[in-house]
């Protein structure tokens, strides 16, 4: 029984995204999330299918929430000026601490560089 399709050994086909005519047996199929969109492209015009396009095909569990969770005791069980629990810890970056001028009284700022700058001698000759 002869095939349906001629063999195409010869045949000449344009690529759907650039335009310019190529050899049938060249051009590939494109793929765009996981869909086969009946494009055929030049090897310089192919691209793999994008990953970040397959994100919610597949099911993910990423859970946030804590089972059994607790509250933080520590600050209330050290004093609120004495050891300060886990609330010790300060960060900051710039402007260096982690308090505004506009609430100083309620966020202690221990983060505050001090230094001395030494004298120096120029002496030319």
């Amino acid at each position: 029984m002869p095939s349906q399709y001629a063999a195409g050994k010869h045949a000449i086909a344009e690529c759907d995204r650039c335009g310019f005519q190529y050899k049938l047996r060249y051009l590939r199929k494109l793929v765009i999330k996981t869909k086969n969109v009946n494009i055929l492209v030049c090897s310089s015009c192919w691209e793999p299918d994008q990953p970040q396009l397959s994100l919610g095909l597949y099911p993910v569990n990423d859970p946030q929430a804590l089972r059994d969770p607790r509250p933080d005791n520590s600050y209330y069980e050290d004093g609120n000026n004495g050891g300060g629990g886990s609330r010790m810890i300060q960060w900051g970056w710039n402007p260096i601490g982690g308090a505004r001028n506009d609430d100083d009284g309620l966020t202690p700022n221990d983060l505050v560089i001090i230094c001395d700058v030494g004298d120096v001698t120029v002496t030319v000759i």
